[in-house]
Parts: structure tokens; sequence; C-alpha cells
């Protein structure tokens, strides 16, 4: 009878006699050495007398709290705009601040706004640094010029002098009104010219890619002429011939409005808007139709209006004028 159950029939939970008992031998001798090569597991490995048993080892957790040096971390991108390293840079508050559009706690609110972009994307966050000389930042919509040394000024041309910075025949010019800032330094160009006997609106600017823009009819930035000329204009009939295109010896060439302002006594005085800016262009026009000049004056160029600005005098461009020729010119 099997030792295994008892009479009743059930399993006798006793050691069984073919256990193996503590420190001696594994059951089943050879065999069970022979069942390990066929793939069974091996039986366990003897003690050593007095041995330690063995401690799984587990890697600690390193909590890091050290930051890295501020001069070395640069931060992520907000909207368009990569931050610049700690200490690198101004505060953009700072920045409309020195542009003159408004203190620096104004500009605060006006970022909280959510009034002001930096290179294309809204920005709320206060104290982001900028590089005033490549962000382009923008408060309602309108570029703010943040570079200190860029220069935009409206001159009133006087009649008679020449659109030049200097003049080999010793005949007055541009460049004598703006000898005192040529000196110190600053690089001003004229964009566009005005022929001797035409006065009035001139800008002069070192924003090369500014007046290079505006220079260009792809742009068609307007501008505005008044014209004294002889005759009474008859507005229908000129007005139809100056905006269908007159042709000239270099090519064909139209205004975009033209309005009789006032005729008397065989005058007439005219106001023309254009954006070519060929030689003599507003002359050759009015010649073509009948109408010779007798005093042509420049009031505007795009936003910038010339005004009650006394002939031979300078002024600086308002925020909102630089603004707009920025937006005109795509800048």
């Amino acid at each position: 009878m099997n030792n295994s159950a008892r009479r009743d029939g059930t399993p006798d939970r006793r050691r069984r006699s073919d256990a193996p008992r503590s420190g001696g031998k594994p059951a089943g001798g050879r065999g069970a050495a022979t069942g390990a090569k066929r793939g069974t597991a091996p039986a366990p490995a003897k003690k050593k007398k007095n041995e330690k048993p063995q401690r799984k080892v587990v890697a600690p957790t390193i909590h890091n709290n050290a930051k890295p040096a501020r001069h070395q971390h640069v931060e992520p991108e907000v909207g368009g705009h990569k931050k610049m390293p700690w200490g690198e840079g101004e505060r953009l508050q700072k920045v409309l601040a020195k542009a003159g559009v408004a203190s620096r706690r104004a500009a605060e609110e006006m970022i909280a706004a959510g009034r002001v972009e930096v290179d294309g994307k809204i920005v709320k966050e206060q104290g982001l640094r900028v590089d005033p000389q490549n962000a382009v930042v923008r408060v309602d919509g309108t570029r703010v010029v943040v570079r200190e040394e860029l220069v935009h000024l409206a001159l009133n041309k006087p009649r008679g002098w020449q659109s030049t910075m200097s003049d080999d025949l010793g005949r007055p010019c541009v460049g004598d009104i703006v000898a005192e800032r040529i000196a110190a330094g600053q690089r001003l160009f004229h964009v566009g010219r005005l022929d001797a006997d035409t006065e009035g609106l001139l800008l002069l600017t070192n924003d090369g890619d500014m007046a290079h823009r505006l220079m260009h009819p792809s742009f068609e930035v307007p501008k505005t002429y008044l014209a004294t000329v002889y005759g009474e204009v008859n507005y229908r009939l000129i007005g139809k011939r100056l905006r269908e295109g007159v042709e000239l010896e270099d090519g064909p060439a139209k205004v975009d409005r033209f309005t009789v302002l006032e005729a008397y006594e065989g005058r007439s005085l005219v106001k023309l808007v254009l954006h070519e800016g060929r030689k003599h262009i507003v002359r050759r026009l009015l010649d073509e139709v009948g109408h010779p000049v007798i005093r042509l004056v420049r009031t505007h160029i795009g936003p910038v209006a010339l005004g009650d600005q006394r002939p031979g005098t300078l002024r600086v461009l308002g925020r909102d004028e630089i603004g707009k020729l920025y937006e005109a010119v795509q800048l």
C-alpha cells in the first residue's frame, strides 16, 4: 500500500519518503544529473560553510538638483523668436521704451495685453530678451524701429538745390544740409531724386533695404505732387488721358490719380499721384498733354507728408510714419 494516502483515501500531508532531506542528496541520484542534460533545471549548488548570501545590487537613483549655468543655457523658442541666452540682448520692454513707444511700465502693460509681436508672433512673456539688431518688433501691427543706428529724415528740398551729397561744380546740394550729420559719422543717402527745379519732400536714411524698396516701382509706393501749369486744364479730357496712359520716348506712363484744384488767369494747380520714378516723369507727362510745368512740389511719399515744413529744413520721422513706410515696402 502507498504510504502517501490514508486508509480513508485522503492524501497524507506528511513528508514524502522520496523528498530530499536537509543536507541530503537529491532524490533520483544519478538520474538527476542525466535529467540536467536533457534540459531539466540543475540542482541548486551547495552553500559553503559560513558563506553569506549575496544581495542583489540595485543602482541608487540620483536626484540632480543642479541648474545649468545661466550663461550656457539657451531657452527654447517662444513663437517665432528664439530666446537669447541670459545676459545677452535687451529686455523687450526696455527696447520699446528706448524706441519711444512708451515708458517701461506702459510697455509691460502692452506686452501683457498681447499688443506686441516679435518676429511675427505675439509675445506676452515679461522680460523676454531680444536682439535689437535682428528682431522685427511690431506694436498693434505697426513695425517699431529698435535699431538705434537707423536714421529716417524728411527734408524739404529747396528749389535750385541738387539731389546729391556733393557737387563738383560747387552748387548747393542736399549734402550741405546734412553736413554735420555726415561729419559725425552717419552714412546717409537720399531716397530717389528731385531735379534741381523741383522742390519738396525728399527722404534721407541709412536703411538700405527700405530705400531700395521705396524706389522700386514693383512696390508701388505712391508719390504725390502739386504742379502749377500753363493753361486752364480740362479735368475730364486731361485726366482721362493721364490715367489711361501717355506714350513717352522711353515707353508709356500714366498716373494713379489726377485732380484739378484751381484754374485762374491762364494757369492751373493740379494734383497728381503716381508710383513711377523715371527721370522728370511728371514734367514730361504734363508737357505731353499740353500743360508745361511752372512750379512742381512733391508733397507726399507713401504715408509721409511734407506738411508745413519750411524749405531747407530736416525733421526726424515719427514712429508711426516709419512703421507705415516699412509696411508699404513689406519689411
